[in-house]
């Protein structure tokens, strides 16, 4: 996957990865297995609005798009962008009908690189929906998944970005317009009444069993046949592997599903799905 040599959409993808600068190589620790007392210090540091930051040098966030990024407006990597572009990309060219979502956020990134690239491409026939909670992660529905469900990260700060700080990021980037739409709320409760008529891209990046089967159940069959279906935590998470996995034995889908990188997937629907 190339960018053409387009150097409006390299710059876009480098300012978006925070690769653009120097401070790239920080690395924002959050708390996990690192000894208790580590992990009370960054807690109480995120309480306050402090974050704890290691300088990495070898850290190659725009490849790889492991850690939390200290800059920039997406945690995905080079190659899950590389995706976007591709897809978007094909779907413009071939025509295929429907609009861009990303259902989870965070600082906005992905879908301000969506309608970035509708821009390159003078599209005003399509909207980007940018579908959050802007409260972070909901608890795993246990009770109701089981261990299906997914890890806790519902008090992870760094993750809670608001509706109002999203906004501000695509009007950055001057593309804050009317070609942008905003879903606020749990995907169980905003996504099966959006006032979305087809799709042409689908991306997917809820972590979670429940946030990604919500998000099938209610979009998948708003895919236009040719259009595509992007899962950023496939290979990662096993709650959301588990959630497209039932999802399609249920639905019969045999579209093949295609690696990215080290754990975003993506397949295209077929005429016949």
């Amino acid at each position: 996957m190339t960018n053409n040599g387009n150097p409006y959409i390299e710059l876009m993808k480098q300012c978006l990865m925070g690769s653009i600068y120097r401070q790239n190589s920080w690395l924002l620790l959050t708390p996990g297995k690192r000894g208790w007392i580590r992990e009370w210090f960054i807690r109480k540091l995120a309480a306050r609005s402090y974050g704890l930051v290691k300088f990495i040098p070898e850290v190659d966030q725009e490849d790889t798009g492991k850690t939390w990024p200290f800059l920039g407006y997406t945690m995905i990597g080079r190659k899950r962008l590389d995706n976007i572009e591709q897809c978007v990309n094909d779907v413009i060219t071939k025509g295929v009908p429907g609009d861009l979502i990303e259902t989870g956020v965070w600082r906005g990134g992905s879908t301000i690189f969506m309608r970035a690239l509708l821009k390159q491409h003078s599209v005003k026939d399509r909207f980007g929906w940018v579908a959050d909670s802007f409260e972070g992660l909901p608890k795993p529905n246990t009770d109701k998944y089981g261990e299906k469900a997914g890890d806790d990260l519902s008090m992870e700060p760094v993750l809670k970005v608001s509706l109002e700080d999203v906004q501000r990021n695509f009007a950055r980037f001057g593309l804050l317009d009317d070609q942008v739409k905003f879903l606020k709320g749990w995907f169980s409760q905003t996504l099966p009444k959006a006032p979305i008529n087809k799709l042409s891209v689908l991306r997917l990046d809820g972590d979670l069993y429940e946030s990604t089967i919500d998000v099938l159940k209610s979009l998948y069959d708003r895919v236009s046949p040719g259009g595509y279906v992007i899962v950023d935590d496939y290979y990662s998470w096993e709650s959301c592997k588990a959630a497209v996995q039932d999802f399609r034995q249920e639905r019969g889908i045999k579209a093949e599903i295609q690696p990215i990188d080290w754990t975003g997937c993506f397949w295209q629907v077929p005429p016949n799905q």
